[in-house]
């Protein structure tokens, strides 16, 4: 009898045993699946900010976009662009990357996201395995400044040009130098004004599509208003600025083999473009009346106030002058102006054309010089695409 009491309860306590291991088993698995769906949730909560992260991370690089640091970066391999890893403005996460430079207006940022845990915990954190990353590659192109290019000579005052002048809106490459020049666009006018233009003997010349084109819609905003741009805000964002005053000679220097941006009188290469200093286009203003005589730069030259040029002096892209245009001599320069020239007369006076100047049309002058100092943006449709690491 003993014997059968003693199994029973042998037999009750394996079953509470085993009830006991079952229950507890339910339990653990109750808080393994409830631990693995927080941490799926966890998880892509993370996944979201991260690419949140990301996906802020371009609009913001944008909106810091230095065109005399990024925009004179060379071509890729030669050049790339690092970006620190840095906390987002939102400060929900951080993100850092490379920028690298296709061509002339086309840029691929390669940026990686991380979420607030990730940037909080350390590298430690990392190395194990946790929090979130997501990696975008994003195109951005050159958003150009919307400078007139109507035609050689733009004016809405009076204008004479006279001696050996020659103003030409045939589109033409500057130099050979000047190598990625698209094939030469339509022919523009010569003069394209509002105002009288009189031509002073039998040897200047104007060549055009038409020569001469006269437009009453021409006003104070052709020459100050840019697209979104205005004349000030050129003149705020100049890489060089200058007093009124005669500055010779103007012309490329180096330091160490590499363009040397700090010389005030170094406005880059455009005869030859190739050089050192050939991919450096400042904007350069001048708060008053200009004297240049020799011997060349290019890039985007603002002028508040009137410009004289004479003798050997050569520019290459655009000229902005608030006053009016002076020139004399000419020297052996192929031409005094390859790009374009706006000149308000502003103050009164005449543009005087004189000497053996030539001023050219160059499309691809000028759309140089407006890519160098132009913002990104981001590229139109879909401009970014998911990568993994």
């Amino acid at each position: 009898m003993r014997n059968i009491h003693r199994n029973e309860r042998g037999m009750a306590l394996a079953v509470a045993v085993f009830a006991i291991v079952v229950v507890g088993a339910l339990i653990a698995g109750a808080l393994f699946l409830g631990t693995q769906e927080q941490r799926t949730g966890e998880n892509q909560y993370r996944f979201q900010q991260s690419f949140g992260v990301v996906e802020a991370a371009a609009p913001e690089i944008i909106a810091v976009w230095d065109p005399n640091v990024i925009n004179a970066m060379r071509t890729y391999p030669l050049d790339t662009f690092r970006i620190n890893d840095r906390a987002t403005a939102s400060g929900t996460g951080s993100y850092g990357g490379r920028l690298f430079k296709l061509n002339r207006n086309l840029y691929y940022l390669d940026l990686t996201g991380s979420d607030t845990i990730s940037r909080n915990a350390g590298a430690a954190f990392r190395r194990r395995g946790g929090g979130a990353r997501q990696r975008l590659g994003v195109i951005v192109r050159v958003r150009p400044i919307q400078i007139p290019q109507t035609g050689a000579f733009t004016s809405q005052g009076s204008t004479q040009y006279r001696g050996n002048t020659l103003i030409d809106g045939t589109d033409h490459q500057p130099n050979a130098s000047w190598s990625e020049c698209a094939t030469p666009d339509t022919t523009k006018p010569a003069f394209y004004v509002d105002g009288t233009v009189t031509k002073g003997g039998a040897v200047a010349q104007a060549i055009g599509d038409p020569p001469i084109q006269q437009d009453t819609a021409i006003d104070n905003n052709t020459f100050d208003q840019f697209g979104d741009i205005s004349f000030a805000d050129l003149a705020a964002r100049a890489t060089i600025t200058l007093a009124a005053g005669t500055y010779e000679p103007v012309q490329p220097s180096t330091a160490g083999g590499v363009c040397n941006k700090s010389d005030p009188l170094n406005w880059g290469d455009g005869q030859n473009h190739l050089g050192a200093c050939g991919g450096y286009f400042p904007i350069v203003y001048v708060t008053g009346d200009l004297t240049l005589k020799n011997w060349q730069g290019q890039g985007i030259l603002l002028v508040d106030g009137n410009l004289l040029v004479a003798g050997n002096f050569e520019y290459f892209g655009i000229v902005i002058v608030r006053g009016t245009l002076t020139t004399s001599g000419g020297g052996v320069a192929a031409a005094h102006f390859h790009g374009t020239v706006l000149a308000k007369n502003e103050f009164g006076g005449t543009n005087d054309i004189s000497g053996a100047a030539k001023v050219r049309y160059s499309k691809c002058a000028i759309v140089q010089a407006l890519n160098a100092q132009s913002n990104g943006a981001l590229a139109r449709s879909r401009s970014w695409v998911r990568l993994y690491n």
